[in-house]
């Protein structure tokens, strides 16, 4: 638990919204802070001093993800199999596995008969016909507004448009994506990509992109695009999800002020990484990603008098607590919240989970013959 502190509230211009704001209590791995955070102005003592970001970790996507395992160990008790990292972060992974969850790579891991959980990022169709041949009952905890990004691609690719999504090669948010329509579209990883795309028809083009990128890179990379395309389309509305433009808008604001910025997130979370680029470009002299406190050096804190701190989308609240704690024993003990704007979004829970699946599962092993293996019972 956090000592109680001073804490002052820098709050963005955009979003001067003063009064009192409270974070629930920490749970393992679905908690916030358990900090009383009160709103307004108050002069920060002279010294060494901490710039929490407001909004940081958790999005509605990866709380609703996480909250899925965990309903469905609850509902059809262990194994629930998980089809890659619910969410790329070690902590709610290991959490997770503690308490049942089993995460494989590859549908055919799952013996028949039992439930797969698709994670946040999303999949490919064929990766739903895999489990239907492997007799898999499924939940699917694809991220809404990441499912936004699959049906675009669908209806592009059925009025037959050139897609070019921008996004990271190999990223499993891409590679869902991709699998939607993959004679329409590629990928352009950067504006060093744009030189090298060839289309069939520069009046039918449209860009899309993973959800987790950096807005600038992003738009750097569209920019360059409609050089090359004049006619190239947008999407109906922006990829790019909100907890994603609003965790790196709190950090350019802070990052102007700050010696060094903390990151806290896994080294596979590609909006994790990309907050540190984007700290560093706001103008922080350095900048680092950690999993755990423990990770910090030492060193990072010679010649510093301010810290922003921040989290990834995937990164729960008590990691970020551990890291203040961390600061404070050093002297650090001097908050100020940088807000950026106010979140609200809330997903329901995928809808596999009104219903019994492990029912579901046994039944298409019989229909379809074989034995489940490995099945727990509900």
């Amino acid at each position: 638990m956090l000592p109680v502190r001073r804490y002052a509230l820098l709050v963005a211009p955009v979003h001067p919204r003063p009064g009192p704001v409270r974070c629930l209590p920490p749970d393992a791995i679905t908690g916030r802070s358990d900090v009383a955070l009160t709103m307004g102005r108050m002069t920060a003592s002279p010294g060494r001093r901490v710039l929490l970001a407001a909004p940081r970790g958790y999005c509605a996507g990866v709380d609703r993800a996480v909250i899925a395992v965990e309903k469905a160990l609850e509902q059809y008790g262990a194994p629930v199999y998980v089809r890659h990292e619910i969410v790329h972060n070690k902590y709610v992974v290991q959490t997770l596995e503690k308490k049942g969850a089993v995460f494989v790579e590859r549908t055919e891991e799952v013996p028949p008969g039992n439930i797969v959980m698709f994670s946040a990022h999303g999949v490919a169709p064929v990766v739903h016909e895999e489990a239907g041949r492997g007799r898999l009952a499924t939940i699917d905890a694809t991220c809404p507004l990441v499912t936004k990004v699959h049906k675009e691609a669908v209806r592009f690719a059925g009025e037959d448009y050139d897609i070019l999504l921008i996004g990271h090669e190999g990223h499993e948010e891409v590679i869902g994506t991709s699998g939607e329509a993959p004679d329409h579209i590629q990928l352009v990883d950067g504006p060093g990509d744009v030189a090298k795309v060839e289309v069939r028809d520069p009046s039918k083009v449209v860009w899309l992109s993973q959800t987790t990128l950096s807005v600038d890179e992003t738009m750097e990379t569209v920019d360059a695009l409609k050089d090359k395309f004049p006619q190239l389309i947008s999407p109906p509305s922006d990829d790019i999800c909100y907890a994603t433009q609003n965790r790196q808008l709190a950090v350019k604001q802070m990052g102007a002020e700050a010696d060094l910025v903390i990151v806290v997130g896994s080294r596979n979370s590609s909006n994790s990484k990309r907050l540190v680029e984007v700290a560093k470009i706001a103008g922080a002299r350095d900048a680092h990603l950690v999993d755990f406190a423990d990770e910090i050096d030492e060193s990072w804190l010679e010649g510093v008098s301010t810290v922003g701190v921040t989290s990834g989308a995937s990164v729960p609240e008590i990691l970020v607590e551990q890291v203040l704690e961390w600061l404070a024993q050093r002297g650090f003990e001097d908050v100020e919240i940088v807000k950026a704007a106010e979140e609200s979004v809330i997903f329901s829970l995928p809808k596999e989970l009104r219903r019994d699946l492990r029912e579901e599962a046994a039944t298409l092993v019989a229909e379809r013959g074989g034995t489940g293996t490995g099945q727990a019972s509900a």
